[in-house]
């Protein structure tokens, strides 16, 4: 399906020539009908996911699952081709795997847990509706694997992708150990309740250095003290099969992992149907679609 025509206004202008600086989130955390709990999650968990931007859920995924993602993972790694190929992308020091993108096609393992309803019937009760693919990706943070700067995806996902609205929801399945010691997936609870605009404009093709080493985007210091005197730091921390579902503007990055541990997490980031993608907010032309899907079939 081709991209649709931006609309006129844009709610959350970043990297558009303007002033940065924070504006309240104008679209709800919980959509639709679904919103008091009507799915897996409790009306507990769903409290604490409009509350905090996140949930947690331990042993999600069974031993079996996780243990044929790593090894599809292993046989990608040792696949030249693939290596190569612009789905990989690598350290921006040593050369080593970073990431590898677009891990829900085909018929391999983590194509299966991508449509999984332990992930994906999750993503429709806090989106209220059908969703898609936007993104797929595995994180290979290995020993001495480097760190990921704090963001929010929506900024990125709204100017660069042409998201319209925070309706949108990522699911990163622990492969192996998360640990406070390994480099884990830190979020700030109560950010995603503010929209950080940035000033400036992206260059075209930023998504070539940006996926090694982001720059656009990024908070500084002061912006992560105003979130966190308003919210609080946490950590994702869980055993192989653990499951973080986050919302797509919480604030969140990792630390260079400096222990010998791997901390490998796939990703699977699910946009509403109904939210499917415009043209790109920023000026700038889309990303690829191994980046950023635009085929919007429901999952």
């Amino acid at each position: 399906m081709s991209a649709q025509l931006a609309p006129a206004q844009d709610r959350y202008p970043s990297r558009v020539g303007q002033a940065g600086g924070f504006v309240p989130r104008e679209d709800p955390v919980l959509w639709g009908e679904r919103q008091h709990g009507d799915g897996p999650l409790s009306a507990e968990q769903m409290q604490r996911f409009d509350t905090d931007g996140f949930v947690v859920i331990e042993d999600a995924i069974d031993a079996a699952t996780v243990t044929a993602c790593l090894t599809e993972l292993a046989d990608l790694e040792a696949d030249p081709a693939q290596l190569a190929s612009e789905l990989a992308i690598t350290e921006p020091d040593d050369g080593l795997l970073r990431s590898l993108f677009d891990v829900h096609r085909g018929n391999g393992p983590m194509a299966s847990l991508a449509t999984d309803d332990r992930l994906a019937t999750v993503a429709r009760q806090l989106l209220g509706g059908d969703v898609y693919l936007h993104q797929s990706r595995v994180n290979l943070k290995r020993g001495g694997g480097k760190t990921f700067p704090w963001h929010s995806d929506f900024e990125t996902w709204h100017v660069e992708d042409g998201m319209p609205a925070m309706r949108a929801v990522s699911a990163s399945v622990a492969l192996t150990e998360n640990r406070a010691w390994n480099g884990p997936l830190l979020l700030i609870a109560g950010s995603h309740r503010w929209f950080l605009s940035f000033p400036g404009r992206t260059p075209d093709d930023n998504h070539r250095t940006s996926l090694k080493r982001q720059t656009y985007g990024v908070p500084q210091n002061d912006d992560l003290a105003w979130l966190t005197d308003r919210g609080r730091l946490d950590v994702f921390e869980g055993d192989p099969g653990s499951v973080v579902f986050f919302d797509c503007n919480v604030m969140h990055g990792s630390p260079d992992n400096i222990t010998p541990a791997p901390r490998t997490n796939a990703f699977f980031c699910y946009n509403a149907v109904d939210n499917a993608l415009v043209e790109p907010f920023g000026g700038t032309e889309p990303r690829p679609n191994h980046i950023a899907s635009r085929e919007f079939s429901a999952v």
